[in-house]
């Protein structure tokens, strides 16, 4: 069966994020296809959607290239999640659900426990978790696209340090939810809004200045699963 588009389109997404593909270097379908196994279709329909979400460019006589961000537009990204992440929790407070309650409690739970052991690397992905929920929570599939959009880039273009304070960080998490729970809109946004601007503090842009153009691809310490692609 025909593997879609759209896997293949996270798999290269995700080589990019993780810098399998290094800024400024070609995409070819012939090489894309090579590595994910499948034809040049569903790599020629992904590239098409990657350069849509800024992540590919085409250049002129080179083709499909990832992209290489400016300081401006990585500053940008920050800037709009710090206002739309604190919109989808005043829109959470109004629409979630009780199953979204559950799982934002349970990623509470869990997150607090994780702080008080000091495991930070459970804590990041509990925490992207936890922001992903509190924006399907929103039930805008616009917003919701939009932040997940903005989260790849952001964690594609910037290294994160870990929080001073993990404890106090889930202890935010922990209130954004009760005020989600209450239905307070305004809480549930001002608390947002500041657990926001504590996190952009702590994000380091992993490309300052103008690199130069590598034109190779690193050879990733992960062999790339495509387990959950039907073929």
């Amino acid at each position: 069966m025909r593997i879609p588009a759209h896997s293949v389109c996270t798999a290269i997404r995700d080589d990019i994020v993780a810098g399998v593909y290094e800024r400024g270097s070609r995409l070819t379908e012939e090489l894309l296809a090579r590595r994910y196994g499948v034809s040049r279709v569903p790599v020629r329909e992904a590239l098409r959607t990657l350069e849509a979400e800024g992540f590919v460019v085409t250049r002129r006589h080179a083709g499909a290239c990832v992209a290489e961000p400016t300081e401006q537009e990585a500053s940008d990204l920050l800037e709009m999640r710090m206002l739309l992440e604190p919109l989808g929790a005043s829109r959470a407070a109004q629409r979630r659900t009780e199953a979204h309650l559950k799982v934002l409690r349970g990623l509470v739970r869990l997150g607090q426990e994780r702080a008080r052991r000091g495991n930070s690397e459970d804590l990041r992905s509990l925490g992207g978790w936890f922001h992903e929920t509190l924006a399907q929570a929103s039930g805008s599939h616009a917003l919701t696209s939009t932040l997940t959009q903005l989260r790849h880039k952001i964690a594609w273009m910037y290294a994160v340090e870990a929080p001073a304070s993990p404890v106090e960080s889930w202890a935010e998490h922990g209130a954004i939810v009760d005020a989600v729970a209450r239905g307070d809109g305004e809480r549930a946004r001002a608390i947002t809004t500041l657990h926001a601007e504590r996190a952009t503090g702590v994000h380091r842009l992993r490309f300052p200045g103008a690199g130069d153009r590598p034109d190779r691809v690193r050879t990733s310490q992960h062999p790339v699963n495509m387990t959950g692609l039907r073929h």
